[in-house]
């Protein structure tokens, strides 16, 4: 027998090689699953952006994944992960453009809609290859068979029939509102593509001219040029006699303001001097706050982040910042400006360009997410088949109700406030890469179809979609839809676990709950498990300013992947941030090379036919009941989903228990001359070892499924698909 393990074990030789093996043998696809199998269990892989290469997160996430669909898959259910990657339209359009400059000095404009296409595209092919290989070099035991993309013909018409479907309903509409726009970019930005940088500022407080009442502080006085009112509390003393007031005609750095007193119950009094200036076109809170009074927007601020000439003659045409500087002047000159205070801020960024945020009135398309429609069906508790209801009360039922678990708990809070807070979706983008919005227009007609009009004449919306449009349908637009009856569609969903991380609750995982509710009535999944995020060793996000990065595939090849997957899941429990350490990889190393030492010293110590019928000793008895208590206690984690619990508990076990104790005392029985004390002690190290090689393998499945092939008492082909050791 120990001819066949060699003394150390070397997972460059053998991952690649045992990986290649999984996929031969068909098991990532749960039809040739051996055993008749009832009970299914899904997972739709976060997919990844093809913008490069994975990081270290995606192998935190890959790894637990790959933990839970290798334990369900052990447990006997009908296991279905299925891959897939997105086109990430924002950070792709960004990345292949700062690209094409470096390489020929042309923008997209220069080359045309075209060609800029064709290049993205050929970069996104390229990307996806990569991230294919890093994730088999994880382990991942994804079903390649199904592997999905977000812009790919079958998901291509999801989206369209998505978005037709809504738009029928009334729930997709076009109109002119506040939005983030990227000056840089050039288009709108989502909330969760902006950063918030902080930085330096200051506090202006001033009034408009000598003669009017009331002072205001603001961080940005070039937009003061398109205010239309000041908004005070109710109940302020200090002002309530100027409620209803208009002043007109007011002279203010170049222009002529007129301005209104209004009344709002949303304005603190204790903030700054209790006033605020009421800039309607160039704030999302003051665009609320024009709209609940009808007050005129009035822009000042292009679309690349210079004044208009509504800004007035004094700064007109001035970049902005610029025209910050000529107000304060303006403002301290006329003795206008009575204070200026030294104040953080948080500046907001559009995290592909690099471009400052500029809220501006834009014609965009967006979801509705108050307005009420009909459900046909509804498989929702709380929300009644055939009754009117909203996108908000689908994502907030889904949730309320416990058919979607959010682990851990404590975000429940965060996803509530989120939802009661939530404004309608600007789901347009002015990108060249994406999903292209599916509305045509002829003359005074506007045509909303999956496929081109018939006849000559129609245009189609420029716009594309925001990516999360498309990625809001990944569970079930990867199991068929729109096809109801699809066979996938029918037995894999509701899919039964999502592992995103905690920052995208809102704009991935709330989403997927909207679509899926309002296109089949029911919830996309029914846990979600969220990450937190991946820092490093002293405790800062991986950036490329830092120069902080760490590739997980020289982690791989310098450590293997049994090791960097046990130091992401052992410590790490559901939501919280973690920080990574190769001194913890490599204590893992060590781990794997100590389960192989008592692999080789069990192969060692038994007979090329051992007896697996062996008649045991009562404390080899004993030995094999405490770890059947241990398998339990492991079991129980796992099913509750604290597998870093379950990893940690068999690591101590395996090194502690089975290596320092067990071993060491079954040394004397193993060299017994009385057969049958040494045939119990065989049978006891042989059974002790294949039941821990069955509970390690979700988290170290390289390392024991190659020890799993030299076994003699094995019942399976391979280890993947051997039962869970429960009675």
């Amino acid at each position: 027998m120990s001819k066949e393990l060699p003394k150390t074990y070397n997972p460059k030789e053998t991952e690649e090689k045992i990986y290649k093996t999984w996929e031969e043998s068909g098991f990532f696809t749960p039809e040739n699953l051996p055993d008749k199998r009832e009970a299914s269990f899904s997972v739709s892989i976060p997919p990844p952006n093809a913008t490069g290469t994975l990081h270290l997160g995606h192998s935190l996430e890959y790894s637990l994944q790959d933990a839970v669909v290798r334990y369900h898959r052990m447990k006997g259910d009908l296991t279905l992960w299925l891959p897939g990657t997105d086109h990430a339209a924002i950070a792709t359009n960004t990345k292949v453009e700062k690209k094409l400059i470096k390489e020929t000095g042309k923008n997209r404009h220069a080359i045309g809609r075209e060609a800029f296409v064709k290049e993205v595209e050929d970069f996104v092919a390229e990307s996806r290859g990569v991230m294919q290989k890093q994730i088999r070099q994880i382990g991942a035991s994804v079903d390649w068979s199904r592997e999905a993309f977000t812009m790919d013909d079958k998901r291509s018409l999801a989206v369209k029939t998505a978005f037709k479907k809504m738009y029928d309903a009334g729930l997709i509409y076009k109109d002119y509102k506040v939005i983030n726009w990227d000056p840089k970019g050039q288009t709108s930005v989502s909330d969760d593509e902006v950063e918030h940088r902080p930085e330096k500022g200051m506090l202006y407080t001033f009034k408009y001219s000598s003669d009017f009442p009331i002072e205001i502080s603001t961080t940005r006085p070039e937009t003061k040029v398109g205010d239309t009112a000041v908004a005070i509390h109710p109940d302020d003393k200090r002002y309530k006699q100027y409620i209803g007031k208009e002043f007109k005609n007011i002279e203010f750095a170049g222009t002529k303001l007129n301005i209104k007193i209004i009344a709002d119950e949303n304005i603190d009094p204790e903030f700054g001097t209790g006033a605020v200036g009421v800039t309607p076109a160039h704030s999302l809170v003051d665009a609320d706050i024009a709209q609940r009074h009808s007050l005129p927007m009035v822009q000042v601020i292009n679309e690349y982040a210079k004044m208009t000439e509504e800004a007035g003659t004094l700064v007109s045409g001035k970049k902005t910042k610029e025209a910050r500087e000529i107000i304060v002047t303006w403002l301290k000159e006329n003795k206008l400006l009575s204070g200026e205070e030294n104040i953080d801020l948080n500046i907001s960024i559009a995290d592909r360009s690099g471009g400052i945020i500029e809220p501006l009135p834009k014609l965009q398309w967006f979801v509705a997410v108050n307005k009420k429609f009909k459900i046909k069906e509804s498989k929702i508790k709380g929300i009644e088949s055939n009754s009117e209801t909203t996108l908000k009360e689908i994502m907030k039922k889904s949730v309320e109700n416990g058919q979607i678990e959010i682990m851990p708990g404590r975000f429940n809070k965060t996803y509530f406030h989120w939802i009661n807070n939530l404004r309608d979706w600007n789901i347009s983008r002015q990108l060249w890469y994406g999903h292209r919005i599916p509305v045509w227009y002829k003359g005074d007609e506007t045509l909303c179809d999956i496929n081109h009009p018939e006849g000559s004449g129609w245009e189609q919306d420029p716009d594309t979609l925001d990516t999360w449009f498309s990625s809001a349908l990944w569970t079930f637009s990867t199991l068929g839809w729109p096809d109801k009856n699809a066979p996938d569609l029918k037995k894999f969903h509701p899919t039964s676990f999502m592992n995103p991380g905690y920052e995208i609750i809102f704009f991935w995982v709330a989403r997927m709950i909207l679509a899926s509710g309002f296109l089949l009535g029911e919830v996309p999944f029914k846990k979600v498990y969220l990450h937190g995020i991946l820092r490093d060793s002293k405790g800062r996000k991986f950036s490329k300013s830092l120069d902080n990065g760490i590739d997980p595939i020289e982690i791989i090849d310098h450590y293997g992947a049994d090791a960097l997957r046990m130091s992401l899941i052992i410590g790490i429990g559901p939501g919280n941030d973690a920080n990574f350490d190769t001194n913890k990889v490599r204590g893992y190393q060590h781990f794997a090379n100590k389960l192989w030492n008592i692999a080789r010293f069990v192969l060692l110590n038994v007979t090329e036919k051992p007896n697996l019928n062996a008649s045991l000793k009562d404390k080899d008895q004993t030995k094999l009941e405490e770890q059947k208590e241990l398998i339990k206690d492991i079991t129980n984690d796992m099913e509750e989903y604290r597998y870093y619990i379950a990893a940690e508990k068999i690591y101590h076990y395996i090194w502690h228990i089975l290596a320092d104790e067990i071993i060491e005392d079954s040394k004397t029985d193993l060299s017994s001359k009385d057969l049958e004390t040494k045939e119990s002690a065989q049978r006891m190290l042989l059974e002790l070892l294949m039941n821990s090689l069955k509970i390690l393998h979700p988290f170290m499945p390289f390392v024991t499924e190659e020890i799993y092939s030299k076994l003699p008492n094995k019942n399976k082909i391979l280890l993947i698909v051997e039962k869970w050791p429960v009675n």
